[in-house]
């Protein structure tokens, strides 16, 4: 950042060294690299959370509980770890149908787009918006005044979105270039 010189000009900003190449890989090269792997991990999370709650596969989840066997996968959260100021609003609605399949349709499609690195814009919003309300449901968090890792996992989607994320070791060049996209490009 410039700063004023003696003379009340501002100083030129120095200039940023460029990151040289380690191993014949550019820094930015390498940083497209980490974010893809960073996307299809964050992508596994939402994927395997409904999986387990699918099948209960014993993780979260028991067999007696998956929703394949007439269990219900917002009951148990919504129903009896809500906490705090918004808990009415969500023992409300735990265990409702439309709540269960939006929920499971949610994990299921955010978790695919992410992993595939396909309509990363949507997935990104819907993600951090599932992520959100399942932080808003158990306020206060229980380490942190306000921060838990429900709202790192929405920067990170929004700005996975922002980075072309999906572009490496991904479907979302690919993607970008289809004529449904090329159309409506939210869809992105």
């Amino acid at each position: 950042m410039a700063t004023l010189a003696q003379g009340g000009a501002a100083a030129s900003p120095r200039p940023v060294p460029a990151v040289k190449a380690v191993a014949g890989v550019s820094a930015a090269t390498a940083g497209r690299y980490v974010f893809a792997g960073v996307r299809i991990a964050l992508g596994w999370v939402f994927l395997w959370a409904f999986l387990d709650k699918l099948f209960g596969l014993g993780h979260e989840t028991t067999d007696k509980a998956a929703w394949i066997n007439g269990g219900s996968p917002t009951k148990g959260f919504l129903g009896h770890a809500a906490a705090g100021p918004l808990k009415g609003f969500y023992n409300g609605f735990a265990g409702a149908g439309w709540a269960d399949w939006l929920f499971m349709l949610g994990l299921l499609g955010i978790g695919v787009a992410v992993i595939l690195g396909v309509g990363m814009r949507i997935a990104a919003a819907a993600g951090a918006l599932l992520v959100v309300l399942m932080w808003s449901a158990v306020l206060p968090p229980a380490n942190n005044p306000f921060m838990d890792d429900h709202l790192i996992y929405a920067g990170v989607l929004v700005g996975l979105a922002l980075t072309q994320a999906g572009d490496t070791l991904g479907l979302g060049r690919w993607w970008g270039g289809t004529a449904l996209v090329r159309k409506a490009p939210w869809l992105k």
